[in-house]
């Protein structure tokens, strides 16, 4: 069976096609630019990258062009659509309602809709990605994988909020964390690699790319996380701030006049890694510029390191202890750098890199000495394919 793996963004659509049989991903492809007179899509196939400049003023004539080009005899991997088996939606959050993945219904769509304040970028898109497949293709069996569903496990005194209660029984205020399809495969592969169960191990997960969450993850399932009631909380990111003192946000509206949504740019879009270097938002731009002997570069990696190291002792305060440390996504993937000096900073619980093994980028391999009470491993996250696995086990 194969199955379409859909990420709707607001103006963007990113897609896989995976044959579920090998677990090979057939084809993949990024709408950009949707609603604009200059949208188009990259799609990849064979080894192959192929650009078509297509007019698509939303999702519903973006995905058309997709299966066109999914069915096509010189681009596609399908011959016709009922060679697919159902298509698996991302949708970051899915509120206390889900805890786990969904066939999609209408009363499905509906929570989805109102979890709409909590992810005001996001889950509008994803909105628009499954209504217009429902317009398209509407036999097709669909599923909601959600960001949020993993993270369903955290015990209460883990996610509220030392606010006035009411606020959560009013408006859902408390931690939700996010990534969570990145963390379940992870803390899964890894369990893999050992040749362990996973309901043995007390795994940390760093997932640091331009977003970044660390997840505890204790007999498989997630017992706490940084990111929060958004994906702007716990620890920095490219540009965003991460957890704060909250009396900056008051404190800076005041001192400089700024509205609510000013204040929402600062912290999402000028703040974290960029913030602080003054640089870039990527990760590899700072490197350079501190490896040059840029100080703000130098110290931005310093802040971002240690507030790392700090969130991975927390969780294994969570769990009573660790036994395995990963580290995924683009800086945890491909940044040997940032790797050593988060361990660095863990040696306190047994963590110790091998510093030689660890200079590589994009690998799945350990990177703990023989001698570390914790393993450390790098993992190669596949967001795509966990979202795929969920699909194939609701349509089956």
């Amino acid at each position: 069976m194969k199955i379409l793996v859909l990420n709707s963004g607001s103006s963007s659509l990113k897609y896989q096609v995976i044959d579920m049989e090998t677990e090979e991903m057939l084809a993949k492809g990024y709408f950009e630019r949707i609603g604009q007179p200059n949208s188009f899509l990259t799609h990849k196939v064979n080894g192959e990258k192929h650009k078509f400049e297509h007019i698509a003023k939303n999702h519903e004539q973006a995905i058309k062009f997709v299966l066109s080009r999914l069915t096509n005899e010189h681009y596609g991997v399908i011959k016709d659509l009922d060679e697919l088996g159902g298509i698996g939606h991302r949708v970051v959050h899915g509120g206390e309602k889900f805890s786990n993945s969904v066939i999609i219904t209408d009363e499905v769509i509906e929570e989805i809709r109102k979890c709409v304040d909590l992810a005001p970028l996001h889950n509008p898109a994803a909105i628009l990605g499954i209504e217009a497949c429902k317009k398209i293709v509407p036999n097709m069996k669909m599923v909601a994988v959600f960001d949020t569903a993993f993270h369903q496990t955290i015990s209460k005194e883990k996610y509220i909020y030392p606010i006035p209660y009411n606020y959560y029984k009013k408006y859902g205020i408390r931690k939700y964390g996010f990534h969570g399809t990145s963390h379940q495969y992870v803390a899964n592969r890894v369990a893999n690699l050992i040749n362990k169960d996973i309901k043995e191990l007390k795994i940390v997960n760093c997932h640091l790319g331009q977003g970044c969450s660390v997840c505890a993850i204790k007999n498989g399932k997630s017992v706490e996380t940084s990111m929060g009631l958004t994906p702007l909380g716990g620890i920095p990111m490219g540009s965003r701030s991460g957890d704060l003192d909250p009396s900056i946000v008051t404190f800076l509206m005041q001192k400089c006049n700024l509205s609510i949504d000013d204040m929402n740019y600062i912290l999402n879009k000028e703040s974290g890694l960029y913030g602080i270097s003054g640089i870039s938002i990527d990760m590899r731009d700072i490197e350079n510029e501190m490896l040059s002997g840029g100080t703000h570069a130098k110290l931005a990696m310093d802040n971002f390191h240690y507030l790392t190291a700090c969130y991975i002792a927390r969780c294994a305060v969570a769990m009573g202890g660790i036994d395995v440390l990963t580290f995924t996504a683009g800086i945890g993937e491909k940044g040997p750098i940032s790797r050593e000096a988060i361990c660095e900073q863990l040696k306190f619980l047994g963590v110790e890199i091998d510093k030689k093994v660890n200079d590589v980028k994009g690998e799945e391999l350990e990177v703990s000495t023989k001698d570390s009470k914790v393993k450390v491993y790098v993992v190669p996250t596949n967001e795509e394919l966990m979202i795929a696995r969920e699909t194939l086990k609701l349509v089956k």
